[in-house]
């Protein structure tokens, strides 16, 4: 017999023998793979039911041991340490595994048998910036976990909340009225007269004054101004949709839901709120304040719904979100792909939700945070000249790095060199964003993520484009292939393979790439060894070479469908 996810199958086991062993409700049998030599996979529930069973952990783990059935899959338990027990797979069963992986698209991956309706929120550049470097985590790791949700089966709905309402808005529109400055605008212009606006909100008393009436009457929809504004709005999607073309984000126009579009609930959030009697008006705002949300003095923490001129502050819109996602979408699950400093709004957020009865026992809300891009001075990204570097310039400088990785290659076509060095540079700048913990800040460094050798795109790259030349080499039909394991560094192979499952399986559950990306880094480095170890075209003996193209063909498959997931191309030849 098959399986996909072994842990989840050898953990289904271990609650079957423990039936017979005890009649108290234990916790979930967690099997984890192992990094013990000689060890496929741990099991430590044994331990955590000691105290509660009142007897010794490896009395209990034998006693499980004994009611074991795996047969069919593992050698018997062996029961280890304080009371671990401890797996070897069958080699039998391994062979025919990773055998029938080659009829399998999806690797032996499961789509999931209880699909959720999912809304992530990622990306959210502001209309009138260019986009800069401190977009390129949401952006990235939206994209990566809205792929790895799909591919399990989820309905998932993406949407660019773009900040295209508020304040910025009155004071650059005012700023255009006041100017008269001849267009088109393009982005650059844009950004030029942002800049000039806020010197003058932050210096200009009067102009201050107006901006913040200019946001009013937006609001409230007038057309002059709302003229402008879609001008605003018009050319900067322009601007987002050249850089989601350079990076390979899957995002649209269909995508986008910027602040804007809540405007019209506004009014009944307000309402709903103050029905509910969630709202008290503090120094003249229409203020929430959540339950156990303090700041550092003791006093309770509010969410400002409207504020004291008669405006709408973010939490609103928030709010509005939230409500319009669940109450007119049917959405089950809402991820937010954020910065973690706004780990705080969020919980508040979500809070004043449920107490409003907008996100009920049936739906999940989640803030996905995640940390800062630094230079190489450990501070935030900036320019020699102490601003933002712009998110096009620096795709654009990724793709010249990596043409100079592939610099020389005659054998290329100037078009396959252009294709290459895209996907080389993109892949490393994503690559390098995705591979580590989410929540801890990185160091952005081109010399790292262009490396050909360690955990790089780079490095997973050019072993499967090596994969494909092997297998052009070969140009053999394996049809009928079998895989033999008659070497360590074969079985080795042949295990991380059969483990895509439960990488993919960890990477979505928790949203957290890096997992997925350590698997497919491992699973090059073990197919490294058995490139070094065990001839593949000049292998001996019946069959032997079959299953060594075989497993080669395997691994290309997995680098492959892995990289992709992840937004990242694999080109055939480097």
């Amino acid at each position: 017999m098959l399986f996909g996810d072994v842990s989840e199958e050898l953990a289904r086991r271990v609650m079957e023998a423990l039936r017979h062993v005890t009649d108290i409700e234990p916790p979930s049998a967690l099997v984890r793979v192992s990094t013990q030599s000689g060890v496929d996979y741990q099991c430590d529930l044994a331990m955590s039911l000691g105290k509660r069973l009142g007897e010794p952990p490896r009395e209990i783990a034998a006693a499980i041991a004994s009611h074991l059935d795996v047969a069919d899959l593992a050698e018997p338990p062996v029961v280890a340490g304080p009371g671990f027990l401890n797996f070897t797979l069958n080699s039998s069963w391994l062979e025919g595994r990773t055998s029938a992986l080659g009829d399998e698209p999806r690797l032996g991956a499961a789509v999931t048998p209880r699909p959720r309706r999912i809304a992530i929120d990622y990306s959210s550049p502001n209309v009138a910036k260019e986009m800069h470097a401190g977009h390129l985590r949401s952006t990235v790791i939206g994209d990566a976990i809205t792929r790895l949700l799909r591919f399990a089966g989820h309905d998932v709905i993406p949407h660019n909340h773009l900040g295209d309402w508020g304040t910025p808005f009155g004071m650059l529109i005012e700023h255009l009225l006041d100017e008269r400055p001849s267009g088109p605008y393009t982005i650059g212009d844009l950004n030029g007269f942002y800049r000039a606006a806020r010197s003058k909100f932050d210096t200009d008393e009067d102009f201050a004054t107006r901006s913040r009436e200019r946001v009013v009457l937006l609001q409230s929809g007038d057309e002059e101004t709302l003229s402008s504004w879609r001008h605003l709005v018009d050319e900067s999607t322009r601007h987002f949709a050249q850089v989601y073309e350079l990076l390979g984000i899957g995002l649209s126009s269909e995508d986008v839901y910027g602040e804007s579009f809540y405007n019209p609930f506004l009014g009944a959030v307000v309402d709903e709120l103050a029905t509910s009697g969630l709202t008290e008006i503090s120094d003249g705002a229409v203020c929430v304040f959540p339950d156990d949300f303090r700041n550092r003095e003791g006093d309770p923490l509010p969410l400002i719904v409207r504020k004291r001129d008669g405006g709408y502050g973010y939490a609103a819109t928030d709010l509005a979100t939230l409500r319009y996602w669940t109450g007119q979408r049917g959405i089950t699950d809402l991820l937010y792909v954020v910065g973690a400093p706004q780990a705080q709004h969020f919980a508040m957020v979500f809070a004043a939700c449920r107490a409003a009865g907008w996100l009920r026992e049936e739906h999940r809300a989640e803030h996905i945070g995640f940390g800062t891009v630094l230079g190489e001075d450990g501070s935030a990204m900036k320019t020699r000249a102490g601003e933002s570097v712009r998110l096009s310039d620096l795709l654009t400088e990724a793709i010249a790095h990596a043409a100079g990785v592939i610099d020389g290659r005659d054998d290329l076509s100037p078009e396959i060199r252009e294709e290459v060095a895209r996907a080389i540079g993109i892949g490393a700048i994503k690559y390098a964003d995705l591979s580590g913990d989410r929540e801890r800040d990185y160091v952005f460094s081109w010399e790292r993520m262009l490396a050909k050798n360690g955990n790089t795109s780079v490095y997973l790259q050019y072993a499967n484009a090596r994969i494909r030349s092997v297998l052009a080499k070969a140009d053999q039909d394996l049809t009928g292939a079998r895989v033999l394991l008659g070497h360590p560094a074969e079985r080795a192979l042949a295990l991380a393979l059969v483990r895509f499952p439960e990488a993919v399986g960890a990477a979505t559950a928790g949203h957290l790439p890096h997992k997925l990306c350590t698997y497919l880094y491992e699973t090059a480095v073990a197919f490294s060894r058995f490139y070094e170890q065990c001839p593949v075209l000049d292998a001996k003996g019946p069959g032997v070479r079959d299953s060594r193209l075989l497993l080669a063909e395997l691994t290309s498959k997995t680098l492959t469908l892995g990289l992709s997931l992840l937004g990242i191309s694999t080109p055939a030849r480097l």
